[in-house]
């Protein structure tokens, strides 16, 4: 991409990516998670080695992948300052998984982001990394910074479970999103127990799931190997890449288009109706790092 290489002090020359860089500076989310003039930032990152013949995960260079996303978001020289614009020692945060038996948020990434978080200075009494039980989550219930990270999957109500649905844990009451395909899941990051809150978002691509049939459908033939995670502050850009991978891979699959049934159309309502993020690709300054065979986008 033209944007990759630019310097820090040319990064922060225009005004509007000033303003955004000054924000991380001072721990405070960007209002809209960086909707601005200038293109919202998201890494794509992926590594063929991520995994091992048997599937099985790659601790020492999940963590490498995750490092150079963070820093390459980020703009710095080394993944520990990168941390830092984001996590302060007083901090008290929650880390947002997902915990679907079929593919839930690896545990070895959980591990990989809680590590950098205490290294941030973050005390571990601090920390939690939950799903289901945030809402009785002391931890959580007083977060000051929440990391949200899951897979990415084909979902039967709404499209796909996307980093936007992730949040869906934090009300009482789930149901209430579930109708028109789950159309108004931005909402859920209004609440107030969230709202504001969130400084990083890591899709999981490593092995996404595709396809499915059926509210609890999963299917080993619908899952691939694309050996990769999806980094951003804004969760509607990070969808949005998400599922345009999504898409592709049903199209190669397939043979043909396939539309998702039904449709993923939270992840656009959550800009053009909630004005949450950026979902139009166009607008989203997508960095590509590592393996490039395959990449769908």
């Amino acid at each position: 991409m033209a944007n990759k290489n630019l310097t820090r002090r040319e990064f922060l020359k225009t005004g509007t990516l000033a303003v955004a860089a000054s924000s991380l500076a001072m721990n405070v989310p960007i209002d809209l998670f960086g909707q601005t003039d200038s293109k919202t930032r998201v890494v794509l990152i992926r590594n063929k080695n991520v995994l091992d013949n048997n599937g099985s995960i790659i601790v020492k260079t999940l963590q490498q992948m995750l490092d150079e996303a963070v820093q390459a978001l980020f703009d710095t020289t080394d993944a520990s300052s990168a941390w830092k614009k984001i996590i302060k020692s007083k901090d008290v945060v929650g880390i947002k998984t997902n915990v679907w038996r079929y593919l839930r948020t690896p545990v070895e990434l959980e591990e990989a982001i809680e590590k950098r978080v205490m290294e941030a200075g973050v005390s571990e009494d601090n920390i939690s990394i939950d799903d289901r039980g945030v809402l009785d989550n002391q931890i959580f219930q007083k977060a000051t910074v929440l990391i949200n990270t899951r897979p990415m999957r084909t979902h039967y109500w709404s499209g796909v479970g996307s980093l936007l649905k992730n949040y869906i844990m934090f009300t009482e009451s789930p149901a209430d999103y579930h109708p028109d395909s789950c159309a108004d899941l931005a909402s859920l990051w209004k609440l107030p127990i969230v709202k504001g809150k969130t400084k990083l978002n890591i899709l999981v691509m490593l092995t996404p799931l595709f396809h499915s049939v059926g509210a609890h459908g999963y299917n080993s033939d619908y899952v691939w190997n694309y050996n990769g995670i999806i980094v951003g502050v804004d969760p509607v850009a990070c969808d949005a890449v998400g599922l345009k991978i999504i898409q592709a891979k049903r199209k190669s699959y397939f043979k043909e288009d396939r539309p998702l049934n039904p449709p993923a159309k939270h992840i656009q309502l959550a800009d053009t109706r909630h004005h949450l993020g950026t979902a139009d690709l166009s607008k989203i300054e997508l960095i590509k790092l590592g393996w490039k065979d395959e990449i769908l986008i």
